[in-house]
């Protein structure tokens, strides 16, 4: 069974996805709090957990890295744009850093944007920003990691129905199932051709 890790996977979308992926793949989940893992563990039992990106080494090789952490301000103050930057650039510069001497040839890398990279919507300068500056990240791993036959692809959902948003009209969200079905598919061999892309997901 290969072996995938995935982080964020503790929020409300990383439940979805690591129910979803568990069914097929040794899901290794990069936590910073033990309660929050503790509640991810109860949920998926087959889920391990690592507290420290060095400790993943002990479960090479990696088929995947599935990118889910990320973070939302709106604003455009410096000390917004750090964080932000932070959140939503730095964090897959480190998961990827840590995961790449692991990844196995012909694996993946999967990361979660947003389609407000594209749409720009006003009062998310920092948001935005950052998660271009994602998308970039990503395309350019493509091309990096091609010698290898690892693909590399961003999924760029509109508002998730997370539980965090149920105040919202749900028709206006998307679903998290068929988000985890997206990644799941381009995790699978049918997926083995997309790589490079940016993929619009909307409710």
């Amino acid at each position: 069974m290969h072996t995938i890790l995935i982080t964020g996977g503790t929020g409300g979308l990383g439940h979805s996805v690591v129910q979803r992926l568990s069914r097929e793949y040794r899901c290794l989940v990069f936590f910073r709090s033990p309660e929050s893992w503790q509640r991810l563990h109860d949920a998926v039992p087959a889920a391990e957990g690592v507290a420290d990106l060095k400790q993943i080494a002990a479960f090479a090789p990696l088929y995947a890295l599935v990118h889910l952490a990320g973070g939302f301000e709106a604003g455009a103050t410096p000390e917004v744009f750090g964080r932000m930057l932070e959140s939503n650039v730095m964090s897959a510069v480190l998961a990827f850093d840590a995961a790449a001497p692991h990844l196995s040839s012909g694996g993946r890398v999967v990361a979660i944007g947003s389609a407000a990279s594209q749409t720009h919507p006003s009062g998310l300068a920092a948001y935005t920003a950052s998660k271009a500056a994602l998308n970039a990240f990503i395309q350019t791993l493509a091309h990096d990691l091609a010698p290898k036959r690892i693909t590399a692809n961003a999924l760029l959902p509109t508002a998730l129905a997370t539980p965090a948003m149920r105040s919202a009209a749900m028709d206006d969200l998307v679903p998290l199932e068929r988000v985890s079905e997206w990644i799941a598919f381009l995790l699978s061999e049918e997926g083995s051709g997309v790589t490079g892309q940016l993929i619009s997901l909307s409710a």
